[in-house]
């Protein structure tokens, strides 16, 4: 950018939102406005809905929510309206004038609204933008709750700070052709867009190359502000950017934490500014868990968590991640040894958690399952033991984590994975029983390249790795059963994880899958089996979404179908 040309100085605030906390929200935006501000920035970018929080779903429903939000936006102007020069442009949900209805028949069928933005300066609205594009795919259900700007007659907002002429997107706009044409042709020179987009692996890459394109294709540069944080199952990742009219990326901020990234941003088109390195899949994905695990407990209010160790590499997969987003302190682990649990289980559960400093206690559940096989030995007298005992050492263990939880007010971490999910490997009220399914879109090979990921991460670091390294290469088993391995009644693992991503992730059949090379009796197994336990999903504590197709907000499948392709 040479010295002739003038620039403008944006700011791109990506914080950490928490749905319903609209006093908060605004307390954070006017932070991070007063210090961008104070850094010289004259215009201020903060992400979709960023006063009520993403997704703020069915409270968009209730009018008293609107109001709350209207004045949020009212309250956000005021506080700001002593710094001279300043645009903050925000995010918020705008019921439209004549549509709440007769209180009396008001319902959310009668009463419209739109994902709006609004252009701040000097204590008082200036302009607002209603978004165009709204999805309704994956996690998103926009359509349930907003019109699009087009559809209630909303123009494209332009507006001009220190003669440069800004046009505002909101997220979706921008991946499609109208909505940035139709701002440049209301005479933008730059493009602000503001997002809410929910993290997956990979994502951050896609969306640089879309918004990259976007602007080679316009000739305009682009400034992308993201949010941060985990809201219910949703991780948002931040690492907001901006690219130059070229399409070059020219600012990017961390990922995963609050910041506010400052760019430079000329008449032609040019754009300056820090760029961050994007982390690698693993790294993200870790990320993702931390972030996903410290939000949901800290947002809820949980003093603590709660895990059952068992000595395999899931439960401490999440003892690890746990840990990371806590602290040591706020992490307890509770080994519940049965007649079948190894010696080694033993020794590498009091390892891992004497290396990540928790409180871990035992307590060994042989005296309740004799106590059960006694109390059931009239009504199971001459049938074979099988699944049924198996179970039933899973409930006791889930009872006394609960009982735990209770007790304490920490919650339960649950420790299953999607491969286990998918399949049904899991028991109802055994080990699917707490309040958050830490890992349940990361399917059982991430499990183990996070695993060893984290350890390398320590070992660079120079500490000890947090988990056993035998813990990572001993055969996986739920210890159910005398020399029980999961593989006992499952395909290989990554066998099984492709197939579930073709299937689950991918919607791909089952021929198609069979065509590709997997053997049919596998195929056939895997998808009957990802059929036949969607009841047990639906009765599954919520958990992090890290994928692009999760079992949860985006996968709605019938428990009862007869369909089999």
């Amino acid at each position: 950018m040479s010295s002739q040309t003038p620039s403008l100085k944006i700011a791109l605030v990506q914080f950490n939102a928490t749905v319903g906390d609209l006093a908060g929200n605004v307390a954070r935006v006017v932070d991070a406005a007063r210090r961008a501000h104070g850094r010289g920035a004259r215009v201020v970018l903060a992400p979709e809905l960023a006063l009520c929080g993403y997704p703020p779903e069915d409270l968009l429903l209730r009018p008293s929510f609107l109001r709350a939000c209207d004045e949020a936006l009212a309250d956000c102007a005021r506080q700001l309206a002593d710094l001279p020069g300043l645009h903050l442009v925000v995010g918020h949900p705008r019921a439209l004038d004549g549509s709440s209805g007769d209180v009396r028949t008001r319902s959310w069928a009668v009463q419209q609204r739109v994902n709006a933005a609004s252009v701040l300066s000097g204590g008082k609205v200036i302009g607002t933008y209603a978004k165009r594009e709204l999805p309704n795919y994956q996690v998103f259900d926009e359509r349930r709750y907003f019109v699009s700007g087009r559809d209630a007659g909303e123009a494209p907002l332009v507006f001009e700070v220190d003669g440069l002429r800004l046009g505002l997107l909101i997220c979706e706009d921008a991946w499609f052709d109208e909505p940035p044409a139709a701002a440049k042709a209301a005479g933008a020179q730059a493009l602000l867009v503001l997002n809410a987009s929910p993290f997956h692996l990979g994502k951050g890459n896609e969306r640089e190359e879309r918004m990259s394109a976007r602007a080679r294709s316009l000739g305009l540069p682009l400034l992308y502000a993201h949010l941060v944080g985990g809201q219910d199952e949703v991780v948002f990742d931040g690492a907001s950017f901006a690219v130059d009219a070229h399409g070059a990326l020219c600012g990017r901020a961390p990922s995963f934490e609050a910041a506010e990234l400052l760019v430079d941003v000329s008449a032609d088109g040019q754009v300056r500014g820090p760029v961050v390195e994007l982390p690698g899949l693993e790294a993200q994905a870790w990320g993702a868990l931390v972030t996903g695990v410290r939000d949901y407990l800290g947002k809820n209010g949980f003093p603590g968590a709660i895990i059952g160790l068992s000595g395999g590499i899931d439960s401490a997969l999440v003892l690890s991640i746990a840990v990371d987003a806590l602290g040591a302190d706020k992490v307890r682990a509770v080994m519940m040894p049965s007649p079948y649990t190894a010696d080694i289980s033993w020794i590498d559960s009091r390892d891992m958690a004497r290396r990540v400093k928790v409180q871990y206690d035992e307590i060994s559940i042989v005296p309740m399952f004799d106590a059960f096989k006694a109390s059931l030995a009239n009504e199971f007298a001459g049938l074979p033991e099988d699944a049924t005992e198996e179970n039933i050492q899973a409930r006791i263990r889930g009872t006394l984590l609960m009982a735990l939880s209770n007790k304490s007010g920490r919650i339960v971490l649950t420790t299953g994975n999607k491969s286990e999910m998918a399949t049904g490997y899991c028991t109802l009220y055994g080990d699917m029983a707490g309040g958050f399914a830490v890992i349940k879109d990361v399917a059982k090979t991430l499990v183990y390249r996070l695993a060893r990921w984290r350890n390398e991460e320590a070992t660079r670091q120079g500490q000890e790795p947090p988990i056993p390294e035998r813990i990572i290469t001993r055969a996986p088993s739920a210890e159910l059963r005398p020399n029980q391995t999961d593989q006992d009644s499952l395909p290989p693992y990554d066998v099984l994880d492709a197939i579930l991503a073709r299937y689950m992730e991918d919607d791909q059949s089952i021929d198609e899958i069979v065509a590709a090379g997997y053997g049919a009796a596998d195929v056939e197994r895997v998808t009957r089996l990802i059929k036949i336990n969607e009841y047990k999903r639906r009765q599954a504590p919520v958990g992090i979404r890290i994928t692009h197709r999760a079992f949860g907000r985006d996968w709605r499948y019938p428990i009862t179908s007869k369909f089999r392709a």
